[in-house]
């Protein structure tokens, strides 16, 4: 199974993501990774690589944006973000997107807002991992996965 972590500009919050599911994740049946919906191109600031480094996740490397090949080995998809909206992966994920609301990194957010941010990251995708132990669960996504194959272009 593929699960995707999806942000704006994969310049922060579904790094986090990726990478702590990564860490945390027993089964090796389970791939995670992350990309944006645009690729972001300005660099992270010391103070939110120094907070992921503190809580154990390292976010260096280069922002990436989805593409169709991606997409086509997606089983399902997380946006970390409350400024993606889900109905950009309607037509092909539906019932295989999940979504975190949560608020991007701002240049203005102190240490402690960013930390917070991190946490609530890390909270959700404990959840996740957990739920991901259940067969039903992954079974439910991959029987989506071949109706929306049935339905759409993505994965043909």
């Amino acid at each position: 199974m593929n699960v995707l972590f999806v942000c704006k500009y994969n310049r922060f919050r579904s790094r986090i993501a990726e990478r702590y599911f990564n860490k945390i994740n027993k089964n090796k049946k389970i791939h995670a990774m992350s990309r944006g919906v645009i690729r972001g191109d300005y660099p992270l600031s010391k103070v939110e690589v120094g907070i992921a480094k503190k809580m154990g996740i390292d976010i260096s490397g280069k922002p990436q944006a989805m593409d169709i090949e991606l997409l086509r080995k997606i089983d399902l998809i997380i946006i970390v973000a409350d400024n993606v909206p889900k109905q950009v992966f309607y037509t092909t994920f539906k019932k295989r997107v999940l979504l975190w609301r949560i608020g991007d990194i701002e240049h203005t957010d102190g240490k402690d807002l960013i930390e917070k941010k991190v946490k609530k990251i890390m909270m959700k995708v404990i959840r996740l991992s957990r739920k991901l132990e259940n067969p039903s669960f992954i079974k439910r996504i991959q029987l989506q996965k071949i109706k929306a194959k049935k339905n759409h272009i993505i994965g043909r």
